[in-house]
């Protein structure tokens, strides 16, 4: 199993781990967006987090090199699951344990929170690096979360950078030695948040996001 969810502590803790690089599949995603339903039906926090020195490498290459149709479902996926994750009435927060490339980086730029872990590992849209352009919800979700100045080296020039680099572009709030710990520590605390406060006051920061990502669905 690629994902493997847990619930503890008041908090559900959703886990990548497919033995090599966390690629999105279309199982992975599944998983992800099962685990963001149950935190969402039991109004708790979900915690994102991936095995010691991967976070995820992005949308499973294997996938996107081969069968247009099976690939262009897969963007579509990772796309809702993007969208979901924005919309969700609870906290999501990410422990970023090693690199976060591509889609991976958009489950960055797509969490409330983002804890990543300090070393030497990389993290970015290196989608242009590799021959690909970033598809219209990538960059949607690049132009409203990353530092405008960092934005075109991080989109336009697929620069991928450390930890620290990724903490001053947006891709991260912070970066420590143990990240899991501190991104439970923190989703507990926005737990006690109002949750009716919260929700609302999250939809409307997301709401010019996610209102682009709607009209870039229905073209």
């Amino acid at each position: 199993m690629s994902v493997d969810t847990r619930e503890a502590d008041g908090i559900v803790v959703a886990t990548l781990d497919d033995g090599k690089v966390n690629a999105l599949s279309a199982e992975t995603v599944g998983g992800l967006r099962s685990a963001l339903s149950t935190a969402s039906g039991s109004h708790l926090p979900l915690v994102v987090t991936g095995r010691d020195g991967c976070f995820s490498a992005g949308f499973d290459l294997a996938v996107m090199r081969g069968d247009p149709r099976q690939a262009s479902a897969l963007f579509a996926a990772g796309a809702r699951l993007y969208r979901e994750i924005l919309e969700a009435s609870v906290p999501v927060v990410v422990s970023c344990t090693g690199h976060a490339l591509a889609g991976g980086a958009l489950l960055l730029l797509s969490a409330d929170y983002r804890v990543g872990r300090s070393g030497p590992y990389r993290v970015g849209l290196n989608e242009v690096g590799i021959g690909m352009a970033l598809p219209a919800f990538a960059v949607a979700l690049a132009t409203h979360r990353l530092e405008p100045r960092h934005l075109t080296r991080a989109t336009v020039f697929a620069e991928v950078v450390t930890p620290d680099r990724a903490v001053d572009m947006g891709f991260l709030d912070e970066a420590v030695d143990d990240p899991l710990p501190t991104a439970c520590a923190f989703a507990s605390s926005l737990a006690e948040l109002p949750s009716e406060a919260f929700a609302t006051t999250k939809r409307r920061i997301r709401r010019a996001l996610t209102q682009e990502l709607v009209a870039l669905d229905q073209r």
